[in-house]
């Protein structure tokens, strides 16, 4: 059976009758890509070692499940045992003998986050067991956690004690009522417990390296209640509803789509409101790593000082109930489905799903809260993603895949019952990868295959960054859509010496002559200087920043040439995102150290204090226009991209969208560093860097000169 949720499932009995290598083809066939020597070898030692185990118990009867997914949270627990109404947890760390602290913290986090994720645990007796299995002494005292009272403290023993320390957990708790036979396709189901830091984020303005500004609260203020006022109005008339989110760049929306979520979730209790939540969703990884991890530090730090004994994972665990990465909701629902899809037609497959009350097969969420919505995938991205079978760990191919990403998480939230609202957070002008679908999307899927939904949409999402401007002629025809100013976020809270920003950027990258007179207007409160040279760059950026304002160099994607200015690029993943963001000056990870550069990938949705934007030859000023230029490093050249087919045409908006994005992530001043080039030739008189000669960049500096950027000596 192909799930995402597990690699293998089974009773015990029959567990125990099958063939050990039947056991790990179904678990090999299951998993996503190629596994390594050493991951077979351990699931070989796991599978003899487990019945051994249970060979050994008397009576046993329940269900065996190897690698089970822990709902949108991407973490897999090496082996589940159901017996008698307790969940057994274990990890196993085969061939040690000592045990680390940090592996009974994997343990005991497998436990909790079943507790509060996985609505079918939650009311269960947990009992995670680490397993180094050469360890020669098991656990003899069997207590309850102080984490839970339905969780026990991590047990530790041998391959050889396991028998024993399930036998003893039996014995202790012989009357635990019977686990509920669908329990490998639990809902989730966050349990209620306060998001102290994600408070904290928007109204005490207490996380730093997010959420500092000095704007006032109006503008968003405005739009929060009017999207609060559309969820009371989809609940109270039973309603299924969008919410078309626009805002200038730094202008909040990441902001407001968590108060929402906070807001929605809690209603001014102390606890969450039953029923009630939301969830606040991104398929931007550095942003959603960012973002929890600065809060987790934030929470853990607040509780500490309190006197409070928390683990810095007990706090990640709190704020990852309320930020999630799209891609796992997606995928979560993608799994309930019958698969093939025939005619075209998605249905949820009654085996792989429960239905609950009155949220059918959906989520448990009536509220979820897309940001970037603008970067939902195309129908073609999606479906040879699911043709060729991508979802998160697991071979779970969907040939013929009938919708767009957007179309789909519209029907995974139409699959409630009662009522649902869905916010999508739009940033202009900003699609950069190929494949994202651009506003469009949502608007014709709500045309052709929604059109009970009602659409509340931003009055500037009629403006020409947002669906090519023609947002007026797709929806002519659909008469449940309001036009609101509420939804318009115009005050960019990143850059809040500089209102005007924003504006100045677009200006800019147009060659529009009102460009000059903005930046005249900025310049006092908003520093914009131009230098050629990268030392330069970096000593502005250190005579600016002070206390703990964040430095950064910024790249495109399509940059090439920037190693011979003692520049390299971030190494893609969550974990260095984290370390450029939030590590302090005195690490070498961190962005102030001014060696790595993030790309539009990276940074977007996030900021820096102060900025240098390092312009490569990838798009450059010839008489007035923008031309656009990929670097082949096989053959040394910069080859040119232009309009001429609509690949090429896409390509092209993106490379804008990314300078559009970088020259927008600064909130208190920026450099923009266009490179001399090397004029140097060899002694035969060929350019000495063909790759880097002045005339790709002499045109740029010229025209951002020409606006009246000062150069700095």
């Amino acid at each position: 059976m192909n799930n995402i949720r597990f690699l293998y499932s089974d009773s015990i009995k029959t567990f125990l009758e099958k063939e050990n290598s039947s056991i790990i083809g179904t678990m090999t066939t299951n998993v996503h890509g190629n596994i390594m020597t050493t991951t077979r070898e351990s699931w070989e030692s796991e599978v003899k070692i487990m019945k051994s185990a249970l060979k050994q118990i008397d009576n046993v009867d329940g269900q065996i499940i190897f690698e089970y997914d822990i709902p949108r949270l991407g973490k897999r627990i090496d082996v589940v045992l159901l017996i008698k109404g307790i969940v057994f947890c274990l990890e196993f760390k085969v061939g040690e003998s000592k045990v680390h602290e940090e592996d009974i913290d994997q343990v005991l986090d497998y436990a909790l986050d079943l507790r509060n994720f996985h609505k079918l645990s939650q009311e269960k007796l947990i009992v995670p067991i680490l397993i180094p299995t050469n360890h020669k002494v098991r656990t003899t005292d069997i207590n309850k956690s102080i984490y839970d009272d339905k969780i026990v403290n991590p047990l530790i023993g041998g391959e050889d004690d396991i028998a024993d320390l399930i036998n003893d957990v039996l014995m202790k708790y012989p009357y635990e009522e019977e686990i509920d036979a669908n329990w490998v396709n639990s809902p989730y189901s966050p349990t209620p417990t306060i998001i102290e830091a994600a408070r904290a984020l928007y109204n005490n303005h207490s996380v730093e390296n997010i959420t500092r500004h000095e704007a006032d609260k109006v503008s968003t203020d405005r739009t929060i209640n009017y999207i609060l006022d559309v969820i009371k109005y989809s609940k109270e008339n039973r309603k299924k509803s969008i919410c078309f989110v626009t805002g200038v760049p730094g202008s909040g929306k990441t902001l407001v789509g968590l108060d929402v979520a906070i807001k929605q979730t809690y209603q001014g209790n102390d606890e969450p409101v039953d029923n009630e939540s939301a969830v606040y969703l991104s398929g931007n990884g550095p942003l959603v790593a960012v973002l929890k991890e600065a809060l987790a530090q934030d929470n853990y730090k607040r509780c500490r000082e309190a006197g409070k004994n928390k683990k810095i994972t007990d706090s990640r665990r709190e704020v990852a109930k309320s930020i999630q990465m799209i891609h796992r909701y997606r995928d979560t629902m993608l799994n309930k489905i019958k698969n093939p899809v025939e005619n075209g037609v998605l249905e949820i497959d009654p085996t792989k799903a429960i239905k609950v009350d009155e949220s059918g097969y959906a989520e448990v969420e009536h509220v979820a809260i897309f940001d970037e919505a603008q970067r939902s995938w195309t129908h073609k991205r999606l479906a040879d993603y699911l043709k060729r079978g991508g979802t998160y760990g697991n071979k779970l191919k969907v040939p013929n895949f009938p919708m767009s990403e957007a179309s789909f998480l519209i029907w995974s939230l139409d699959q409630r019952e009662d009522w649902a609202t869905i916010v999508c957070l739009v940033g202009g002008g900003q699609e950069i990868n190929t494949g994202e679908a651009g506003i469009t999307e949502w608007l014709k899927a709500l045309n052709e295959k929604f059109p009970h939904w009602n659409v509340f949409i931003s009055s500037k999402l009629t403006d020409k960054e947002y669906a090519e401007g023609n947002v007026n002629e797709i929806l002519k025809d659909n008469i449940n859509v309001t036009y609101s100013d509420c939804l318009h976020l115009g005050v960019s809270l990143r850059s809040f010496r500089a209102e005007k920003l924003s504006k100045f950027i677009n200006e800019l990258l147009n060659f529009d002559n009102e460009a000059s007179y903005i930046y005249k207007e900025i310049k006092d409160k908003y520093p914009i200087y131009l230098t050629r040279d990268m030392d330069k760059a970096r000593e502005w950026l250190h005579s600016k920043a002070g206390g703990s304002e964040r430095t950064g160099v910024l790249i495109t994607k399509e940059s090439a040439r920037f190693k011979p200015l003692g520049i390299h690029v971030l190494q893609n993943g969550d974990e260095n995102a984290i370390h450029w963001f939030l590590d302090d000056k005195q690490s070498v990870n961190s962005s102030n150290y001014l060696e790595d550069a993030a790309t539009e990938i990276q940074v977007q949705g996030l900021e820096l204090d102060y900025a240098c934007v390092l312009w490569d030859a990838d798009m450059r000023c010839e008489n007035g226009k923008w031309r656009y230029f990929s670097f082949n490093g096989k053959t040394s050249k910069w080859n040119e991209q232009k309009g001429e087919t609509e690949s090429n045409q896409e390509k092209i908006r993106y490379m804008l969208n990314a300078y559009r994005v970088l020259l927008t992530r600064a909130r208190s001043g920026m450099i923009i560093c266009v490179p001399y080039g090397n004029s140097n030739k060899t002694p035969s008189g060929y350019p000495e860097d063909k790759t880097r000669l002045p005339e790709f960049y002499n045109g740029t500096y010229e025209y951002l000169k020409s606006l009246g950027i000062e150069e700095i000596e």
